[in-house]
């Protein structure tokens, strides 16, 4: 049997005793579905965020389906109409865009791995309607710029946030410079549940009617409907041919408990960050990914630019690491590749980004082993680089 480390990019944390505690007043009284805990969890996010509005869903991806969808109802936008976005993206982000028959226009990144400000302008067509910003690994990169941006030239500005839950800009909880911002609360996420996500809208408008669509289309919850005074609770209409996108009582449950120590829990992060810089800053071949200016991220990774990438990978699997890669150009998917050649700087990102193991499990013990696993490992490619030039 191998004495190897075995040490996961990711491994989420649950307060169990304390979810299961939340979960027990759901069970007691009969109500895991929409409400009750949903509507808490609702408040207390906007209270953490200083947002306005608030939905929880069943995961992120339907809340970039929906952003998408309400603001091209609200603005008029025609089918074939343009939103640019990044290619160095979960594939749910640009499938948003798709599902409701719009065109995916990507933009290139710059050094934080966010949207380049001046790509998205060279790509701005007469069609361009919106820009989608990815704030990857919870990172805000130019992200004011591109807010400007977007006000200067009548844009709409879609907050991919899904890393995002714990990130502050200039000391504010990021939202506010988007129309609409979505989060995750997927297992893997800072803020785990098995899945869910968080869409908020600036506009109240727009907060009323995701609370249709994420229903079926309906104009009153089955909660509401449970909690109004009076005869009638059965009565409602049928305004949209909606979705059955909206949260439950039970993610809400650990969404809850998760929230209390959400800023403690990435502090944690940040601090494993800065141990893995302090071991890996005298490397020549080790480049960090800088955050954007006012930025107080997340961590929800912690990512690095090497030569051999995926050699490195294997070679740490063997060892009993496994990190990650974040992400797979989009453009090398046969479904996009239309824009294939067009993004050099997110082409040669994804050739050679890892992600190291970065969760709330370890310690700074597994942090060293990390780090001087990738020094042996990359030691060793140097090495034969050299041979082989000799």
């Amino acid at each position: 049997m191998s004495n190897k480390p075995s040490i996961q990019v990711f491994r989420p944390t649950f307060r169990v005793e304390e979810c299961l505690d939340e979960i027990r007043q759901c069970l007691e009284m009969g109500w895991s579905g929409m409400g009750f805990k949903t509507v808490e969890l609702e408040k207390a996010w906007c209270e953490y965020t200083g947002l306005s509005h608030s939905h929880f869903l069943g995961s992120a991806t339907a809340g970039l389906h929906l952003a998408i969808k309400i603001l091209a109802k609200k603005h008029g936008w025609q089918e074939g109409d343009e939103v640019i976005t990044s290619p160095l993206t979960f594939v749910s982000t640009n499938h948003a865009i798709m599902y409701e028959r719009f065109s995916p226009v990507f933009a290139d990144i710059d050094e934080h791995l966010c949207l380049d400000p001046e790509s998205i302008e060279s790509r701005i067509t007469p069609r361009t309607k919106a820009v989608m910003f990815v704030g990857l690994g919870g990172n805000t990169g130019r992200l004011k710029e591109v807010q400007e941006l977007c006000q200067r030239r009548g844009l709409s500005l879609i907050l991919d946030a899904a890393h995002m839950a714990g990130t502050r800009l200039d000391g504010e909880h990021v939202g506010k410079q988007a129309e609409v911002s979505v989060f995750s609360f997927q297992a893997v996420k800072n803020l785990p549940t098995a899945d869910s996500g968080m869409i908020c809208f600036a506009s109240e408008e727009d907060d009323q009617a995701v609370r249709k669509w994420t229903w079926l289309g309906i104009n009153k919850d089955t909660f509401a409907r449970t909690v109004v005074q009076g005869s009638y609770k059965w009565y409602y209409d049928v305004e949209e041919v909606g979705f059955k996108y909206h949260g439950n009582s039970i993610m809400a449950s650990l969404g809850l408990v998760g929230l209390k120590y959400l800023d403690r829990d990435n502090a944690y992060r940040r601090q494993m960050a800065t141990w893995y810089k302090e071991l890996l800053s005298d490397r020549e071949d080790v480049q960090f990914i800088p955050m954007g200016p006012g930025c107080e991220t997340s961590q929800h990774l912690f990512q690095l630019l090497i030569n051999n990438r995926d050699e490195v990978v294997s070679q740490l699997a063997s060892n009993g690491i496994h990190p990650g890669v974040h992400y797979r150009d989009n453009t090398e998917y046969d479904m996009y590749a239309y824009g294939n050649g067009t993004c050099p700087n997110a082409t040669k990102v994804s050739a050679s980004t890892i992600s190291l193991p970065l969760h709330m499990g370890l310690t700074r013990s597994d942090v060293e082993t990390v780090a001087k696993t990738l020094s042996s490992i990359l030691d060793m490619h140097c090495a034969s680089q050299r041979a082989i030039c000799a």
